[in-house]
């Protein structure tokens, strides 16, 4: 299937590594032209220089962090100026701590909130301008399976990313009459190194090692092991496509029969 994805503009942020890393590069071996993000320089640079060598996609990294409230409208610039124009817009970020409730105070609260809530926010507001432009403009968000099925001492992953799910459904009914369209994907467990520093802190309380708490977590899949970045970046892709055109205000569990509910 020819997903439409030729020549098209995508944004994605937290993608030196992981689900992010995955996407972009699937994005530019589809023929995308594509703008990456993360914290680290050194990191970005090195992420978005492999994938142009892989892909022969153009490809560029840009060094920022997404919680800071003046980043966004940054970010978004820089990837104007190097693309010309942007249609795709995937708003990813690393995890928040791991913990119980009374773990954590007011202030790791409020730096939850600016990772997996505010800077989906920030971004989509400063890119709306520019994706009213496009013909097949296409967001969406990263979330977790979390929000429909919450993670033992992931309260507050569990709790946030919850309204990141409602920001993307609000926004799909809000902006479709406008041709834009937002998803959310909501990954299980996925072999990334967010997940090997999880089950790093649970081997760690259990007395374990890795490779029994990534045993055991595997388990609860009816596949019976974790997911692929590369399993969760042909979703995206799709999604992002023109080839899914009627598709908007699906959130979407990407987790091997993880999620155990029916709705």
């Amino acid at each position: 299937m020819d997903l439409g994805l030729k020549d098209k503009c995508a944004l994605v942020t937290g993608a030196s590594r992981g689900l992010g890393y995955a996407t972009a590069e699937t994005l530019a071996r589809e023929g995308c032209r594509v703008a990456i993000n993360s914290r680290d320089p050194g990191n970005i640079t090195s992420a978005a220089e492999k994938i142009a060598s892989e892909t022969g996609s153009k490809a560029v990294g840009f060094a920022g962090d997404v919680t800071n409230a003046a980043f966004a409208e940054k970010l978004i610039q820089q990837a104007l100026d190097a693309m010309g124009g942007l249609d795709l817009l995937v708003t990813n970020a690393g995890g928040p701590p791991v913990g119980s409730f009374e773990s954590f105070d007011e202030s790791a609260w409020q730096k939850a909130v600016d990772l997996s809530l505010m800077c989906h926010v920030r971004l989509i507001r400063a890119a709306l301008p520019h994706l009213r432009k496009s013909k097949a403009a296409s967001v969406l968000t990263v979330t977790s399976y979390s929000t429909k099925q919450p993670i033992p001492n992931l309260v507050l992953s569990n709790s946030i990313r919850a309204a990141t799910v409602g920001l993307t459904k609000s926004l799909a009914l809000e902006l479709g009459k406008e041709g834009i369209r937002f998803n959310s994907i909501l990954p299980a467990w996925t072999e990334t190194e967010r997940v090997i520093e999880i089950m790093t802190a649970r081997a760690k309380a259990n007395n374990s090692t890795i490779e029994e708490e990534t045993d055991r977590q595997s388990r609860e899949s009816p596949l019976g092991r974790m997911g692929r970045p590369q399993e969760f970046a042909n979703a995206a892709a799709f999604l992002l496509s023109p080839a899914a055109s009627y598709i908007t205000g699906v959130m979407l569990t990407v987790d091997g029969g993880m999620y155990k509910g029916t709705l």
